[in-house]
C-alpha cells in the first residue's frame, strides 16, 4: 500500500526543451541538449520577501510572487533556448550591435535591465489584451445595442474577456513548437504528482501519474480572469475612462487574491477547493500533453536537483 504525502511546496515551469523545478531556497533547470544529454544547473533563490518582510503579507505576497515568477520565467526561458540550441548569437557567431551597446553601457547589469524591460512589456501587453481590450469591446457593443444596466455591461465585459483568453489559449495550443513545451509541462506535473504520492522518482512511476495539478500556473491565470470579473462587477461606473483606469490599477489586487486562492487549493482537499479548481484543471487539458520518456527524464533531473538541496520526507 502506497503512503500518501502532504502536497509538496515545490513548483515548476516548462521551458524550451526542459523543465525548471523551484524550491524555497534553490531552483534547478534541466534541459535536453542537442547532443541528447541533460544539462542541469542549480541556482540559489533570493526572493524579495526575504529582504522586505512586508512582501510576506497575504495578498501582497501574491503580487510579489507574480512579478518574481515573471522575471525568473523570462530568464530561464532565454537560458533554456540557448542550451537547447534554439537561440544563436548570429549567423557569424558575433554579438549583435544591441548586445554590444548594452554591455558597454551597463556592464554586468545589462541582462537584468533587458529582462526587466521584457517583463514590463509582457505585463503591459497582458493588461492591454485581457483587461483593457474587453472594456473597449463591451463599451462599443453597449453603444450599438443601447442598454443602460451596469450589471449587463460588467457581464458582457466578462464574457468578452473569457472569450479572448480561451481563444488565445486554444490558438497557441495548436502551434507545433508550443506543443513541445506543453509536453514538458505535462512531465513537470507528473513528476510533482509522483513525489506527492511518495513514489520513487523513476520514469515508470512518473508516467502513471496525472498531468493535471491544482497549483499550475495555467490555473492561476484562469483564476485571475474569474476573480477580475467578480471584482470589477462591484465597480459601478459606465464611464469608459474610469473603467479602463480601474482595471489597470486593480490588476495587482486581483493577482494577490488569485494567489491566495490557488495557494489554498494546493493545500486543501475540501469540496470548495475542488470546485473552484475544476475549471483550471480542465484548461490544463489544452496546456499539458502526455510527455515521452525522454521528457520525463528531464523533469526528474530537475526535481532531483532541488531535492538534493531541500530533501523531503516521502
Amino acid at each position: 500500500m502506497k503512503k500518501n504525502v502532504a502536497p509538496t511546496y515545490i513548483g515548476g515551469q516548462a521551458v524550451i526543451e526542459g523543465v525548471m523545478m523551484r524550491g524555497k531556497t534553490v531552483y534547478a533547470l534541466a534541459v535536453r541538449t542537442p547532443e541528447n544529454g541533460i544539462y542541469l544547473e542549480k541556482t540559489d533563490l533570493k526572493p524579495p520577501a526575504n529582504k522586505y518582510p512586508i512582501l510576506k503579507l497575504p495578498i501582497i505576497r501574491g503580487m510579489a510572487a507574480f512579478v518574481d515568477s515573471l522575471v525568473l520565467g523570462m530568464k530561464i526561458l532565454t537560458k533554456s533556448a540557448e542550451i537547447a540550441g534554439v537561440e544563436e548569437v548570429g549567423d557569424s557567431g558575433e554579438e549583435s550591435k544591441f548586445d554590444k551597446f548594452m554591455y558597454d553601457k551597463f556592464g554586468d547589469k545589462a541582462v537584468n535591465i533587458v529582462m526587466g524591460f521584457a517583463v514590463a512589456i509582457s505585463i503591459a501587453l497582458s493588461i492591454g489584451i485581457f483587461m483593457v481590450l474587453p472594456v473597449l469591446i463591451s463599451g462599443f457593443i453597449k453603444s450599438v445595442i443601447k442598454f443602460e444596466s451596469i450589471y449587463v455591461l460588467s457581464l458582457l465585459e466578462g464574457i468578452v474577456k473569457m472569450a479572448i483568453f480561451l481563444g488565445y489559449m486554444f490558438l497557441i495550443s495548436k502551434m507545433k513548437d508550443i506543443q513541445r513545451v506543453f509536453m514538458y509541462h505535462g512531465a513537470e506535473h507528473k513528476t510533482i504528482a509522483c513525489l506527492e504520492h511518495g513514489d520513487e522518482l523513476i520514469v515508470e512511476n512518473v508516467r502513471k501519474h496525472t498531468r493535471l495539478h491544482k497549483r499550475c500556473g495555467t490555473s492561476f491565470i484562469f483564476l485571475v480572469m474569474i476573480v477580475s470579473i467578480i471584482v470589477f462587477m462591484f465597480l459601478k461606473t459606465d464611464v469608459l475612462l474610469m473603467r479602463v483606469i480601474s482595471r489597470v490599477i486593480l490588476v495587482p489586487v486581483v493577482a494577490g487574491i488569485s494567489y491566495e486562492l490557488i495557494r489554498f487549493a494546493g493545500r486543501s482537499e475540501s469540496a470548495f477547493a475542488e470546485f473552484f479548481s475544476k475549471p483550471g484543471l480542465l484548461l490544463q487539458k489544452w496546456t499539458t500533453i502526455e510527455p515521452d520518456d525522454a521528457q520525463i527524464e528531464v523533469a526528474i533531473a530537475a526535481m532531483k536537483g532541488v531535492l538534493e538541496v531541500e530533501p523531503q520526507t516521502v
